[in-house]
């Protein structure tokens, strides 16, 4: 009676260990995205169904609480006016936000550059973020009328405090050793910013960005509310004026949507211009959205 041989079990090659470690990576960051949709989706649509089920199960006056059935059926009868005010107030946001940029990150590489300058400038940006934007509208309408030009300045008061620091904090958290490595090597203080202190700093400034646009939003609808005659902004308050209800949740759903697609432009521009740092970002649902 002859014994039978063990089995001597192959193991693995190192590739298909990899490629399996990757294909569970591309899983799990596909998990990660969808239900970086869905849950949020879901939950959205779950109160819309309890928002339209509630105001017409008890009965709620439509000039109170409007179900979101009539919110969609007055944004369809009222698309061109919200149509124009939309492009209104987006060219408000816009043109705010560029100045902002224009004028916070040059102010925010001054405050890193030089030192005296920092400690003269921070106290009064400080201050100037204390101070209500609302107070400051009126002035504005004295001084430059109830045209474009205010709406614009408005939004940049609000908009531009997050560029500078973000952009000031970004420049100056660079780890040492980068700028001991590339001074090492060779390069000059031109190149080391442009090539190591500058792509680093991103991220932070690319931060301030998406803050920036949506505070933007609020600045141009302030603006509007003080002193305009076109907008969303100018758009509620006549809502508001006549009882129209349904128009004025119309107008909040417009200004909603136009500030989340704002947001998504800068992060789209984020992924294009600096790839590693979303490469880098935690695939994990607990990580960043």
């Amino acid at each position: 009676m002859s014994e039978t041989e063990p089995v001597i079990a192959t193991p693995p090659h190192i590739e298909d260990v990899e490629a399996s470690v990757e294909r569970r990576r591309a899983a799990r960051a596909t998990r990660t995205r969808v239900s970086a949709v869905l849950a949020p989706t879901g939950l959205v649509i779950a109160l819309l169904i309890l928002w339209e089920a509630g105001t017409r199960a008890f009965g709620v006056p439509a000039f109170l609480l409007p179900p979101p059935s009539a919110i969609v059926g007055a944004m369809a009868k009222h698309a061109p006016l919200l149509a124009v005010a939309t492009g209104v107030t987006t060219l408000e946001i816009v043109l705010g936000f560029a100045l902002s940029i224009a004028v916070g990150i040059p102010l925010a590489l001054m405050i890193f550059l030089w030192p005296p300058f920092a400690r003269a400038v921070l106290p009064l940006l400080i201050s100037s973020q204390a101070m209500p934007k609302v107070a400051v509208a009126p002035l504005l309408l004295v001084w430059f009328g109830f045209g474009l030009v205010p709406k614009v300045l408005i939004a940049f008061l609000i908009a531009f405090f997050p560029v500078v620091i973000n952009t000031a904090v970004g420049l100056a958290a660079i780890e040492p050793e980068k700028i001991h490595l590339a001074r090492s090597m060779g390069l000059g203080a031109m190149d080391t910013f442009l090539k190591i202190r500058l792509p680093d700093a991103l991220p932070a400034i690319f931060a301030g960005l998406k803050i920036s646009i949506t505070l933007a939003v609020v600045g141009a609808v302030v603006g509007e509310f003080v002193g305009g005659d076109a907008g969303l902004g100018y758009l509620l308050m006549v809502a508001n004026g006549s009882m129209d209800t349904q128009l004025l949740f119309a107008g909040i759903v417009c200004l909603t949507i136009l500030g989340v697609a704002l947001y998504l432009v800068v992060e789209l521009a984020e992924r294009l211009l600096i790839p590693r740092h979303i490469i880098a970002r935690d695939p994990t649902p607990g990580g960043t959205f």
